[in-house]
This record gives structure tokens, C-alpha cells and sequence, in this order.
């Protein structure tokens, strides 16, 4: 699978690259500092605490809202 590394954007190769999806122990070490210091946030949580337990959890698709 052929991708580009999240840190610098170089191209990298899941059959080639040992630190795939990463292009170097640099941007895998840059990428885990990141969220070490709270760069990267979960924006919502994935489960509703509130919600009953018998609740469906919310739709993940876009295009299937329940208005």
C-alpha cells in the first residue's frame, strides 16, 4: 500500500517501509509527540456516558442521519 507520511509528506510504501505508514523513526517519533504534548484532540467522544446502555450508538455514516 502506497501512502504519504502523515509528518512530512514524502511517499512511503507498506511493502518497502519498516516504519510505514511513517516514512522514518523521525516523523513516527514527531507523530507520537504530538500527541504526547495534545496536538492531535479527539474532537467528541465515541461513546455517550449519558446514553442508556440499550441506546444504538449514532451513525457514523453521514448520509444516514435520523432527524
Amino acid at each position: 500500500m502506497k501512502r504519504k507520511c502523515p509528518i512530512c509528506k514524502r511517499p512511503t510504501d507498506s511493502e518497502t517501509d519498516e516504519e510505514f505508514p511513517f516514512c522514518s523513526e523521525r516523523c513516527r517519533t514527531t507523530d507520537l509527540g504530538n500527541w504526547a504534548s495534545e496536538k492531535y484532540v479527539i474532537s467528541e467522544p465515541v461513546i455517550d456516558e449519558d446514553a442508556p446502555e440499550d441506546t444504538p450508538p449514532p451513525s457514523l455514516n453521514p448520509n444516514d442521519r435520523r432527524n
